[in-house]
């Protein structure tokens, strides 16, 4: 266990919908940090062959810290992590997190807040959403689900939420029309959208051509890094030769070796892992880098991007 992690115990453990689970963590000693609207933790987990961590949102109440809860979806295709929380964690066990870190924090002097969620993307507005109400803030939420898999927290939501929910099943055929959400929002509404890329990019694409500035637009993905192919990295302060396999990041192997490098999103949203090439081409997949930068190919976000060959040297 690495000295930045926070040993919690799993008190209990809830499915929220068929293929979400919630779990609720509180600290073996002392108590855990207090966390703001929007924040999230890695969690811990012993792998096959290396360690895994993955990001969850907390989605508690920011004014309750006591206890964190955090949902997990069982992945079609997992890495290790879903599938080790869905099928190794049980209650009264020890895992490992993170502090809280926060990368998608709500505007608060937005004059509107317009929520869009998809699948499990609702937990970071599980936080948001007490912390709106204590504020007075004038915001609404769009719930885009498939109730055969997803679909969490429905009936708290819509107590809490009453017609400011608005609920999209697909299972259903109920078809979220974005450009019809976005089209009746007034000046000052910022938008935050968690979920799959795909809503992501079609949320983005639909508030661009309506001319939604990009500083109104906010976002939030934790996507796998995608495979690749295998290839060296080598580090010129230490002088190690890291082997990067096809189904692991370069953030993962520098771990693997020992080799720290600061990260939050492990995402390729953060920016925290940002690493020095020296060279080598790139295979960005990254949402921090400017085009500029990539067209450089000076630097690499280890948690998503790859060697577009079979070797770069880091300045690491």
């Amino acid at each position: 266990m690495s000295i930045d992690s926070i040993p919690v115990r799993v008190m209990a453990i809830e499915q929220v919908a068929p293929m979400i689970r919630e779990f609720k963590l509180e600290a073996i000693e002392g108590r855990l940090p207090a966390f703001s609207p929007g924040s999230h933790v890695q969690v811990i987990m012993p792998g096959a062959s290396r360690e895994i961590r993955n990001a969850y949102s907390l989605c508690g109440d920011p004014a309750t810290p006591r206890r964190y809860s955090i949902a997990v979806r069982l992945q079609d295709v997992s890495r290790g992590g879903s599938s080790f929380m869905h099928g190794q964690v049980n209650v009264g066990d020890q895992l490992a997190i993170t502090p809280p870190a926060n990368l998608f924090a709500p505007v608060m002097t937005a004059r509107k807040h317009l929520l869009i969620a998809g699948g499990v993307g609702i937990t970071p507005f599980m936080s948001y959403i007490p912390e709106l109400k204590r504020k007075g803030a004038d915001f609404e939420l769009h719930y885009l689900y498939r109730s055969s898999q997803t679909g969490a927290y429905l009936d708290q939501l819509q107590q809490q939420l009453g017609s400011a929910l608005h609920r999209y099943d697909s299972v259903q055929g109920n078809k979220c029309d974005l450009t019809a959400v976005l089209s009746g929002q007034g000046p000052g509404t910022h938008v935050y959208i968690c979920g799959p890329e795909s809503l992501i990019d079609g949320v983005r694409s639909t508030a661009a051509a309506l001319g939604w500035p990009d500083s109104l637009i906010h976002f939030e993905a934790f996507a796998a890094p995608e495979p690749g192919e295998p290839f060296k990295a080598q580090l010129t302060h230490s002088g190690k030769t890291v082997d990067v396999a096809a189904d692991e990041s370069l953030l993962e192997a520098l771990e693997r070796e020992g080799v720290k490098v600061p990260n939050l999103c492990r995402a390729g949203v953060c920016g925290q892992c940002r690493t020095a090439v020296l060279e080598g081409d790139v295979e960005h997949r990254d949402d921090f880098l400017s085009n500029d930068e990539r067209s450089s190919g000076s630097c690499i976000m280890p948690c998503v991007s790859r060697a577009a060959g079979k070797h770069l040297t880091l300045d690491l």
